[in-house]
């Protein structure tokens, strides 16, 4: 078993002026793809570095396998690791640099030998194992690194941002084959990036953390479709969950002057902040169209982004600016006059002061575990 607990660590920057883990604790189970995910400066690396053994947390533990590894230098931990910066070894021929690690264990020769070219086989690296990492593309020399890191078949894979400095289309395809591979291997992995994309493609969960603790930790449609707070719904997306102010009145919800046509949980006379996707709003020829209905409520286009695949609306209507993704045959321009319509199984409720999850009794939805 190699199953990675993490248990309230807690990690001070020097300045000590905040946290950069404050007293996280989370799960990787046993063959579980895991993806760290969150903005820059929220703790992701500092976490992934401590289980990796390269920090020190100030308190907290971590285990590995049911082994408690803590004060364990890296080199015993039964783990491997790929960086963002490749960190291949210039002066080493492709064959070499994969089997790096094999021979700081001293395996065998021909398990050496074995090992290097399965792992150079899973990332097509066969046809340039003589050839050295300048004469590689960046992502063929992400593939050595990767390979090396497989090679040593540790129980445990730490992934730091590893496709960030790939191009967009190159990052597209190695994830694809990245997640194939991970997967054949069964290895447990823990991989940290800033890409949202990234996180919900590659992970069997995504944890995604702010400002040094993880505000929510799940499936990854589970996170993307019911965010536990503002921020996760607001972070993870493109374009990123909208958000409105909107009063429930009995089952309406009241949203300036405009009263949805949706049924909503009863919280008489409550404020909450509504959340909805912008693939989740309809939009409505105009008024003015002889085959327009008269649901939904009044907006005005401001953009009209065509992406291909949808066209892409940035609207004012009375809750203020919202995102709508339209099917690729809408047709639309700045200043022209729609109509919304809000389905309301696709609303999230928030507490406005906490921005925490509402649910149906009115109350903070704390039901997401790490």
């Amino acid at each position: 078993m190699a199953a990675v607990v993490v248990d309230r660590l807690v990690k001070t920057y020097p300045s000590g002026s905040r946290r950069a883990t404050d007293d996280i604790s989370l799960e990787v189970a046993d063959g579980e793809f895991l993806v760290l995910v969150g903005p820059s400066g929220c703790g992701k690396t500092t976490l992934l570095r401590m289980v990796a053994g390269l920090e020190t947390p100030d308190s907290g533990s971590v285990r590995i396998g049911g082994r408690d590894v803590t004060a364990l230098p890296a080199r015993e931990r039964g783990l491997s690791m790929v960086f963002q910066s490749y960190a291949i070894f210039p002066h080493l021929k492709v064959r070499d640099n994969i089997g790096f690690g094999l021979r700081m264990r001293k395996v065998a020769k021909a398990e050496q030998t074995s090992r290097m070219q399965r792992a150079a086989d899973l990332l097509d690296l066969s046809d340039y194992l003589d050839r050295y990492p300048a004469q590689l593309s960046g992502g063929q020399r992400q593939r050595v690194a990767v390979a090396r890191a497989i090679a040593v078949d540790a129980d445990v894979l730490l992934m730091d941002e590893p496709l960030s400095n790939l191009d967009a289309l190159l990052r597209l395809q190695f994830r694809a084959e990245l997640k194939k591979i991970v997967a054949r291997l069964g290895t447990t992995t823990l991989y940290v990036t800033h890409d949202q994309a990234e996180a919900m493609s590659l992970g069997d969960r995504v944890a995604v953390m702010r400002d040094g603790r993880i505000a929510q930790a799940g499936a990854p449609m589970e996170v993307y479709d019911r965010p536990a707070e503002q921020f996760v719904g607001g972070f993870l997306g493109a374009p990123p969950m909208n958000f409105f102010l909107g009063t429930v009145e009995g089952s309406r919800l009241v949203v300036g002057d405009e009263a949805l046509a949706v049924r909503v949980p009863g919280w008489q006379d409550k404020k909450a902040l509504v959340g909805v996707r912008a693939e989740n709003i309809t939009a409505v020829a105009s008024p003015g169209d002889p085959h327009a209905g008269p649901a939904g409520v009044a907006a005005e286009v401001e953009v009209a982004e065509p992406t291909g695949a949808a066209m892409l609306l940035t609207v004012r209507w009375a809750g203020g600016e919202l995102k709508v993704q339209a099917g690729p045959g809408f047709r639309a321009a700045a200043g022209d006059r729609i109509r919304l319509t809000f389905a309301d199984a696709t609303l999230r409720f928030y507490d406005p002061e906490t921005s925490l999850a509402l649910t149906a009794g009115g109350f903070p939805d704390t039901s997401h575990p790490m």
